[in-house]
Order: structure tokens, then C-alpha cells, then sequence
């Protein structure tokens, strides 16, 4: 192991804990990817680790006692130690009835969802403990239930979930039985909580290879379950901007788009609306009118019932919103400014709605470099117009509600807004106007002609 307060952990417990680390992050030792927790077991119970911990000075928390764990927190991290237990009968589809304390290693192992995870390395160094073949599997890129997948399945309904999460992080394949047994336990993955399937579902989307986690969704049954809207996308023909159909160009889309679950998440659901919007012309063709409105509309529900947080449901929405603006090189300067405004109100920064909108230029499948070329010299003149810090709003105004009314000479009210917006849309066309004298210029014209 490559982190020494484990160490200090192990002395701390003594001879004959036989602490061990378990689960992710073997796997992730194993392959050298990055994790940030480590999860611990051992043959004493928690109240001896409890004990022998808090003797050696470090701070012990009993979190979940019910179930053997207690948390120690080593250089202010917090560190889960769980005493080798096995589980009791599943009887509401996520957490066992009852947990039985004091069974060996390999009983504890036996438990665990899915061989690669099904792994154990001992803190202070040794031999992997490996008793279902889980390296094998890493090395083969292969997820696969540890013993019978219907049973593990059965026992919690969001291991298939996490079998198509795991296969989208790591970009391994699902072993065939174990992906037989999904469609035979959906009842099971019903009665997940949706916070859960919410985290999930953000896993893998993130992860190195998304597409591949939401076919299996699809081919599975359990894009059913949490995003039936989305199904229609399957199969539904675009037109001639585009090679792929719906489905595939979403998940080209994914695949494109930056890891980050804002941009991950308009990647999947930019489009949702488009099969309600379909139409095919007297040339064949078809055709989305409106699609953008009624994808926002799928996306504010879907991500709702999801419980996704205020922050994601905001970014993603308004990166949907803004995703049928296609500015070209030809534009004007004050059609680019007026972009600029829009996303600014949205509090879209422009670098964001970038990324993602080169993810759906690529996504797309035809002319890919010239769709490229494009884009950058898009984002040449949008940059540059931006860093000129240009008036995008009423607060940019050289003058201010303040000074406009004193101009004025009347108070507050409907008036003084049909004149700012007036006053943003000159500057917006040329920004020099946006003085003080130049505005008062303007201002006292306006108030001629309206008395």
C-alpha cells in the first residue's frame, strides 16, 4: 500500500487484526488509476478497534456500528475499518436484514458485488487475497458477478446499475451471464432510491467511455426504469446534417464532450425532444422545428425526478438552451455581442458553451475537420470580442438608474427599464456609445421625442 498512516493504523490495532484494504481501491491500485478513499477491514470487532485506536491517539467515530464499521480519521481523512462479516437475507432490494460479525476473509469477499471489487491486499504488505478470480478479470477488462448473478442481483438492486457504471469508467465489458441476469432483476432495481441511482448514473456518465454504459442501459431494460424519455431517441433518422440518428449521434456527443458532469449531462439530453418534433417535408426530409424547447422540458423533468442538484439542473439547461446558436465567421460584431449577452444572462460562460457546442459540431459525423476549422475561428472572434469587456447588460450601462432618472427628472418606473434596454441595444451595435456624454446625448433625444 502507498499511503504510511495505514501503517500507523495497523500498529495501532496490533498483531492479529489482520487489516486489510477491500474493494475500490484494490481495483484502482491495481490498474494505478487515482482514488481518494480506502476502505478497511479486519477480524476484530469494532468496539477492540475502537478501543485500540482511540489508545493510540486517533480520533474514532462510530458510524455504523449495526453493520461493524467504525471510521478512524488519519491525517483528517476519514477511513471506514469494517469488522469480516456476511450478510443476513435482502429483503428490501439494497441493504441485508441482518449482518453476522466474526466470519474469515474470504466468507466477507464472498459478499462484495463483483470480482474485480471482490479483492483484498493486507496493509502491510503481501500477496493479493483473490479468492473469485477478480485480477483475471482486470486484466481480461471483464466485469463479472461474483457467484450467481441472479443471486447478487436479487440481493441489491443497484448492482446492475454499477455493472454498467463500472464498464463506462474502466471501458470493460460485462461478462455474459452477469449481463443475462440484469433484465431478470429490474423489479429488484426499481426500489432504489433515486439519490442512489442519481450518483450512478453521474459515474458513467463521466467516465472513459459512456456510450458504452448507456447501451447497456438501453440493451438491459433499465434505461426503463430511470430514463424511459430518452428511449425514442433510438433508431429516430435525422437528415442530411447529420450521419448518425438521435441515439447515436447523443452518444457520439457523450463521447466528445469534456468529462464534467454539466457537459455530460446536456450531451445526453440536448436532443431528448427530437422524436416529439419530427416531421418529414414534401422533400423527404426531415425536420425538428422547436426541438430545443421541448429537450429543455424533458431535461428539467428528468433531472428533477433524479434529485439533481440546483447547480447541474442550471448549467444544463442553459447549455441545451443555447445549443441550436450556430454563429458563423460571417456574423456581425453586435450579433457575436448579443450571443455574448445571452449567455451571460444565463450565467453561461462562453469557454463552457464552447466545449460543449465543438462536442455536438463533432458529434454530428460528417465534415469533422471543416466543422472544426469552423468552430476556432468562431471562438477567435468570440474571444476576442469578449475580452474587449463589452456592455452585456443594463448594470454595464455608464449610467445608472441613479443618473438616468436625475436626467430625467422623474422617479422610477416602467419607463426608465424600456430605456435601458434601449440604451444596451445601441451599445450593443456600437459599444463607443457607451459614455456618460454619449448616453445623456441619447437620452435627452429620447425624452423630446417622447413628450
Amino acid at each position: 500500500m502507498t499511503w504510511p498512516p495505514l501503517l500507523r493504523l495497523k500498529e495501532a490495532l496490533g498483531p492479529g487484526a489482520e487489516l486489510v484494504v477491500v474493494g475500490g481501491a484494490v481495483r484502482d491500485e491495481l490498474l494505478a488509476r487515482p482514488h481518494a478513499d480506502w476502505d478497511l477491514a479486519t477480524r476484530l470487532m469494532p468496539q477492540a478497534v475502537m478501543d485500540r485506536a482511540r489508545a493510540a491517539g486517533l480520533k474514532v467515530i462510530p458510524t455504523g456500528l449495526q453493520h461493524g464499521t467504525v471510521t478512524v480519521i488519519l491525517e483528517d481523512r476519514p477511513v471506514e475499518v469494517t469488522t469480516f462479516r456476511s450478510d443476513g437475507a435482502y429483503l428490501d432490494g439494497r441493504h441485508p436484514e441482518s449482518v453476522r460479525l466474526g466470519v474469515d476473509l474470504t466468507e466477507d469477499l464472498a459478499r462484495r458485488d463483483f470480482t474485480i471489487n471482490a479483492m483484498a491486499l493486507p496493509v502491510e504488505g503481501g500477496d493479493l487475497i483473490d479468492p473469485f478470480g477478480g485480477r483475471a478479470d482486470l486484466a481480461a477488462r471483464t466485469i463479472r458477478a461474483v457467484g450467481d448473478p441472479l443471486l447478487r442481483f436479487g440481493e441489491d438492486g443497484l448492482r446492475p446499475l454499477r455493472a454498467c457504471r463500472f464498464a463506462a469508467q474502466l471501458g470493460f465489458e460485462v461478462e455474459g451471464k452477469t449481463l443475462e441476469a440484469i433484465p431478470k432483476c429490474l423489479e429488484v432495481s426499481r426500489k432504489v432510491a433515486v439519490e442512489r441511482v442519481f450518483t450512478e448514473l453521474d459515474k458513467l456518465l463521466r467516465g472513459l467511455d459512456p456510450g458504452r454504459g448507456m447501451r447497456l442501459l438501453a440493451e438491459s431494460g433499465l434505461m426503463d426504469l430511470w430514463l424511459a424519455e430518452l428511449i425514442p431517441m433510438i433508431g429516430c433518422g435525422q437528415n442530411r446534417h447529420h450521419r448518425y440518428d438521435v441515439w447515436t449521434h447523443t452518444l457520439e456527443v457523450l463521447r466528445f464532450a469534456p468529462a464534467e458532469p454539466g457537459l455530460r449531462w446536456a450531451a445526453l439530453l440536448h436532443d431528448a425532444g427530437k422524436p416529439g418534433t419530427r416531421t418529414v417535408g414534401p422533400d423527404g426530409e426531415a425536420h425538428f422545428y422547436d426541438h430545443e424547447s421541448k429537450s429543455l422540458d424533458l431535461a428539467a423533468s428528468i433531472l428533477e425526478r433524479l434529485k439533481a442538484s440546483h447547480a447541474l439542473r442550471k448549467e444544463v439547461l442553459a447549455l441545451i438552451r443555447h445549443h441550436g446558436v450556430h454563429p458563423t465567421p460571417e456574423w456581425k460584431d453586435a450579433a457575436c455581442r448579443r450571443l455574448l449577452r445571452r449567455l451571460a444572462e444565463d450565467g453561461l460562460p462562453l469557454e463552457r458553451w464552447a466545449a460543449f457546442r465543438l462536442a455536438d459540431q463533432r458529434g454530428k459525423g460528417l465534415d469533422e475537420g471543416a466543422r472544426v476549422e469552423e468552430h476556432g475561428r468562431v471562438m477567435v472572434r468570440l474571444e476576442a470580442l469578449a475580452a474587449a469587456a463589452p456592455p452585456l447588460s443594463v448594470r454595464d450601462l455608464a449610467l445608472d438608474g441613479a443618473a438616468l432618472m436625475a436626467l430625467a427628472g422623474r422617479g422610477g418606473g416602467p419607463w426608465l427599464g424600456e430605456l435601458q434596454k434601449r440604451l444596451l441595444e445601441l451599445v450593443l451595435d456600437a459599444p463607443d456609445l457607451n459614455t456618460a456624454e454619449r448616453l445623456s446625448e441619447i437620452v435627452k433625444e429620447w425624452l423630446k421625442q417622447r413628450d
